[in-house]
């Protein structure tokens, strides 16, 4: 109980951040069609989510984050960035390691949502 199990990402254009995370990490989407704002159920195999319209305004830039920041595990860090970077995504920190886990770095999506990735690395250093 009290395990993370779903997790929501506001954009303001849906489909745009639809496209972006398609193609970065090739997950699925469906639109659920009877909700009262744009939502896109995210289709994979891990933990469940969806992309949905942004109910507020976004924080101004370089403000920090106002919501909790999701990592993605992946097989090879390197390969993702450039996905993300080539995609629209920018770089919000470098690549760093977290000493005998992984190698962590963190992006902002095209929607101005701060996100994670990491590849796990015992030898990280």
């Amino acid at each position: 109980m009290n395990d993370v199990q779903y997790f929501e990402i506001q954009a303001e254009e849906p489909e745009q951040a639809v496209q972006f995370y398609a193609v970065v990490f090739g997950w699925r989407f469906t639109q659920e069609p009877n909700m009262p704002i744009e939502y896109w159920r995210i289709e994979n195999e891990g933990i469940r989510g969806a992309i949905l319209q942004r109910p507020a305004p976004l924080p101004a830039p370089r403000t920090g984050t106002n919501a909790y920041v999701c990592s993605m595990q992946v097989a090879d860090f390197d390969a993702v960035a450039q996905r993300i970077l080539a995609n629209q995504g920018t770089l919000a920190t470098p690549k760093f390691a977290v000493p005998g886990r992984c190698w962590q770095g963190y992006f902002i999506d095209p929607q101005g949502n701060t996100f994670g990735i990491f590849q796990a690395d015992s030898g990280a250093r």
